[in-house]
Formats: structure tokens, C-alpha cells, sequence
């Protein structure tokens, strides 16, 4: 799997350091021994989950902006955990409304030791931090239309969006409200993914 994983963040054009390596190994086999429990992703395959979890979140660390960014409907930690784990340096709040997530969660920050990611049990819209965030994460938690209406009250004033999508449908953009502006939008490279990528930048006025 070392093999692979190196591989993979060569083509992707993606510097980590061997601890961070073994971190996203071990996740990967974190995984495969929870799903078979408590079924927390459809990929089976660690090989596969390489490709479709660790590089898929991976991919969108280069955009992230500021210090601070919460991973609202996380699943299992994708993208917030591999995230974390090759950017020490930037605090994460991964949040989800399901319990057996979330347990994932804080197993994998244990066994990890990671010290830059806070697991939250709760529904998007109830959580109020003390804190607002530079950005809000989500991948395929929701249109683009809800997960601004759902998350708008996390965001710092010049905090970001990043809808992590398959492929990109300008209606969604359309059905946005006028207070939401999309400011980029990114085609992200996977090695070896079949289908596309995109990565979706947007404001709040």
C-alpha cells in the first residue's frame, strides 16, 4: 500500500513527509477494520480507498485559505481527517449527526495522535461554535444551494466555501441565493479516479 500511496502523491504532484505517509495508511486501515462493523463507506478495498477517500480529500488541500475550517457532514473524516493529518498546522472541526461516525472519528484521532482535529456529534444547523471559521468543507454532504442555507452561520466574514462535487451542474448555481457568489471553480485531478472532480469557491456578501 506505501507503494501505491507514493505513487499517487507523485502524479498528484504532492509533498508529505513519511510520518504523515504511515498517518494516511493507517487510516486507510482504520477504515476497513470499522466499515466491516458499522458500514461507514461503500468502498471496500483499501487499495480503492487510497484513491476515492485519501487523494480525493488530498487533492483540495492547495486552495485552503486561513487557519481554521470546519467539515460539515464528514462521514467517516473525508476530507477533514487526511486533511488534518498533512496540515498540522490548521485546526479542523469535523461534524456529523451520526453517532457511529463519530466514534470513527475519535478512535482515528487517537490511534493517529492527531492534536488539530475536534470530532463534533451534532446536526449542522444546531451547532453554534464560539468561534466562525475561514472555511467550510463539504463532500457530497448536499446542493450547493443547502449547504450555504445550512452552514452560512459558520463562516467568518471573508471565510470560503469548498464544495468538493463530482461533476460541476451550473443550475445548482443558479438556485443560489443572491448573498452566496460563486468565485471559482476547479477542476481537480485525481490519479487513476474514473469520473470528474471539481472543487467549488464560494463568498457570503
Amino acid at each position: 500500500m506505501k507503494a501505491k500511496l507514493d505513487s499517487l502523491l507523485a502524479q498528484a504532484n504532492i509533498q508529505v513527509s513519511e510520518q504523515q505517509k504511515d498517518q494516511l495508511i493507517e487510516l486507510v486501515n482504520l477504515l476497513n477494520k470499522w466499515n466491516k462493523a458499522y458500514n461507514l463507506t461503500s468502498v471496500r478495498d483499501p487499495q480503492e480507498m487510497l484513491v476515492k477517500h485519501i487523494l480525493d480529500s488530498l487533492v483540495v488541500s492547495p486552495y485552503l485559505q486561513g487557519d481554521r475550517f470546519i467539515d460539515v457532514g464528514t462521514g467517516p473524516g473525508l476530507p477533514g481527517l487526511p486533511l488534518a493529518i498533512i496540515n498540522p498546522d490548521k485546526q479542523f472541526v469535523l461534524l456529523d449527526s451520526l453517532g457511529k461516525r463519530v466514534s470513527f472519528i475519535r478512535n482515528a484521532v487517537l490511534k493517529l495522535r492527531l492534536t488539530n482535529v475536534t470530532p463534533v456529534l451534532s446536526r449542522v444547523e444546531e451547532y453554534q461554535p464560539e468561534e466562525k471559521f475561514d472555511g467550510v468543507l463539504s463532500r457530497a454532504f448536499a446542493s450547493l444551494k443547502d449547504m450555504t442555507e445550512w452552514c452560512h452561520h459558520l463562516l467568518s466574514s471573508d471565510g470560503l466555501f469548498y464544495a468538493l462535487k463530482g461533476i460541476y451542474h451550473q443550475e445548482e448555481v443558479q438556485n443560489l441565493n443572491d448573498i452566496f457568489t460563486v468565485e471559482k471553480v476547479v477542476s481537480l485531478d485525481v490519479p487513476t479516479l474514473v469520473g470528474e472532480r471539481h472543487l467549488v469557491l464560494l463568498t457570503k456578501k
